[in-house]
């Protein structure tokens, strides 16, 4: 059966791709089933018999003729049904009772039907259908009611419904292959933004962790180069803070990177995301690293939604950072969250005298800016950052927050300024 079914679909793909070749096979097999058919006489005593008849040398070129034009029925269909009809009314005039000529009018009609539109098959079949039942009534000399008559009509009314069935299908089949190719064309392209966004996240959290602590690093190794000859006891707590924020760092990178293991990874990390609930460790480590800080936070400041905190807290990281890279000697920050409605907003100022041009975009080479923004435009929100009046840097973000139901109200106006969340 396998052998069977691989040979038919050979040659259905030879005849598909030879349709000259078919259609050329198909006009045979009908001139066959015509001359066949012209040797039965309908008008027998005891009814229709075969070989009682032989078909006029004016019948056998009709069909010859009806035949021959079904070569090209693909390319022409409605001059090939306008050929046959004509050739079938001829016999209709010429020969009683007549040869089936009409059978090449069938499927003219079929090919017509089935590469057309709905409406065009609908009027070209009644008109075809009407002209040939009515030139077999008219001419001959049987009753206009024989069966003969009744079978052109049926026939030529089958052959325009096949037809039409046949394209319906075919579009069907071609608007689900449409569709399939569609969604699946849909799939690809959000699997690919999807890997885009996450490779863009990881990268945006890479730089944050690396940033941060490397500039901590950088400064109290800073620090305990200029004190190591004269106070060794200053140069040991620094470089204990180096290696604490070093320590730091692997922890958030291991953690980072993890994201990227498959699921059943037994050792991906499973704690969660750094958020504000964490941000008194932040401003401690900044701090002891030599950059005064102040935090203004509501009292109730109620819990953000995981994605916002993340990027609140990466937000002040990110700023924070620049503040000891480019504000200079001397200069402190202020940080604030506070809830405004349905909105959260993040400031941090500084009054450094540095290269403020690059505080937002590490010296003007990195990323940091561009990251942050990413960050809060990803949910929605935007960010504002630029040298302020008077000196300094000032970078502003408004996360908007989903109120919860049942979530209790918080204050507007920030709490007491240095105190600590």
């Amino acid at each position: 059966m396998t052998t069977l079914g691989t040979g038919l679909q050979r040659v259905r793909r030879w005849l598909r791709e030879h349709p000259l070749a078919f259609d050329g096979a198909l006009a045979v097999a009908v001139l066959a089933a015509m001359i066949a058919a012209s040797f039965t006489d309908p008008k027998a005593p005891d009814g229709p018999s075969f070989g009682t008849r032989t078909p006029e040398v004016s019948s056998v070129v009709l069909m010859v003729l009806g035949a021959a034009v079904l070569v090209v029925r693909r390319r022409n269909p409605m001059a090939v049904l306008a050929a046959t009809g004509a050739l079938s009314v001829l016999e209709f005039v010429l020969v009683d009772p007549p040869a089936p000529v009409v059978m090449s009018v069938v499927i003219a009609l079929y090919t017509v039907a089935a590469s057309t539109d709905r409406p065009t098959t609908w009027r070209v079949g009644l008109l075809t259908m009407g002209a040939l039942t009515a030139s077999a009534m008219f001419f001959g000399e049987s009753p206009w009611y024989r069966q003969e008559n009744l079978g052109v009509f049926a026939w030529t009314g089958m052959a325009g419904a096949a037809g039409d069935a046949v394209r319906s299908r075919r579009a069907f089949i071609d608007a689900i292959r449409e569709r399939a190719e569609r969604a699946e064309r849909t799939r690809e392209e959000e699997a690919r933004r999807r890997v885009a966004e996450e490779r863009l996240r990881i990268a945006r959290d890479l730089h944050d962790v690396v940033a941060h602590h490397i500039a901590l690093v950088n400064v109290q190794a800073g620090v305990a180069a200029h004190v190591m000859d004269k106070r060794p006891d200053q140069a040991k707590e620094a470089l204990a803070h180096v290696r604490e924020a070093s320590r730091s760092a692997l922890n958030e990178l291991r953690a980072t990177v993890g994201l990227l293991r498959q699921s059943g990874d037994p050792e991906a990390p499973t704690e969660p995301a750094p958020g504000l609930a964490v941000l008194g460790e932040l401003v401690d480590k900044v701090r002891r690293a030599g950059l005064p800080v102040e935090v203004a936070c509501a009292d109730r400041l109620a819990p953000l939604p995981a994605a916002v905190d993340l990027a609140a807290y990466r937000v002040i990281q990110e700023a924070l950072t620049n503040v000891q890279k480019h504000a200079g000697p001397g200069a402190k920050a202020e940080v604030s969250v506070i809830r405004v409605g349905a909105t959260a907003e993040v400031t941090v100022l500084d009054n450094g005298t540095g290269r403020t041009e690059g505080a937002g975009a590490d010296g003007g080479g990195g990323h940091g800016l561009l990251g942050m923004r990413e960050r809060v435009t990803a949910l929605g929100g935007t960010l504002t950052a630029g040298p302020r009046y008077g000196g300094g840097f000032r970078v502003h973000a408004i996360l908007p927050v989903k109120d919860r139901p049942g979530e209790p109200e918080t204050p507007d106006a920030a709490g007491r300024t240095g105190e600590r969340p």
